[in-house]
């Protein structure tokens, strides 16, 4: 196995706009491990007045799903997390406790407004940071005002908060701006890890593809840390940036 790390993944079923099923869930997860992610942490949305979910229930939710596909084969190493939605709710749930940040707790993900950066999110990650979890913003390519230049999220990079590419954004799955976006921001170095957002099972040829676009855009030293070193690092705690 090529030992992949996906940090950003919504195979649980039925709880987000990922996967219906526990069975859809598997398979989703079997096909990633196909393509060489040898673990695959869940990341379901936490976002309120649309995915009212809260640690409890995903934790629930994650236990049954490990019950019911333990005994299949060709499944990969599974963990939880969520992505969080940056709002006044996720700042207080990471405030008491609530929240839910990667296995060993060492780093949190976290989903901007498409069209907006919050106000205040440089002082929320510095707070986030003294606890000793390290922020993570989700598919930066993604978002409207970051698709011709990195310049509003430069001071959070410099201060230590981690970028996550989206990969299928390197095939144009969203358009044209946020692939340009995409391949801009590798070019520039901003991205500290990459992983799938796979929602479906149909996502992981396109997965696929974007990998094989990583390797042409940043070479295989880079790519591989990209997509399993410091993804690693992150779970483990071992954070460079």
């Amino acid at each position: 196995m090529l030992g992949y790390v996906d940090l950003h993944c919504h195979y649980l079923p039925a709880i987000d706009d990922g996967v219906k099923t526990i069975a859809e869930g598997a398979e989703l997860c079997r096909a990633l491990r196909s393509i060489g992610y040898d673990t695959v942490v869940a990341t379901p949305h936490i976002r309120s007045a649309m995915f009212e979910n809260n640690k409890a229930n995903l934790e629930q939710v994650y236990s049954n799903f490990v019950a019911q596909t333990r005994e299949m084969q060709d499944m990969p190493k599974t963990g939880l997390a969520a992505e969080h939605f940056c709002d006044d709710v996720f700042w207080n749930l990471f405030a008491t406790g609530a929240s839910l940040p990667y296995p060993g707790g060492h780093a949190a993900l976290v989903e901007f407004p498409p069209t907006a950066i919050p106000r205040n999110v440089e002082q929320r990650f510095f707070d986030m940071q003294r606890k000793r979890v390290r922020p993570v913003i989700a598919h930066p390519e993604r978002y409207t005002p970051l698709f011709k230049q990195t310049d509003p999220i430069d001071r959070m990079l410099d201060m230590g908060v981690l970028a996550q590419l989206d990969l299928m954004s390197l095939t144009g799955k969203y358009g044209r701006a946020t692939q340009s976006a995409a391949e801009r921001m590798v070019e520039e170095g901003v991205y500290y890890l990459a992983c799938s957002d796979c929602h479906k099972p149909a996502d992981v040829p396109i997965v696929a593809d974007a990998i094989a676009r990583l390797f042409e855009l940043v070479g295989e030293e880079e790519a591989k840390e990209l997509l399993s070193e410091n993804p690693t690092r992150i779970l483990s705690g071992r954070i460079n940036a």
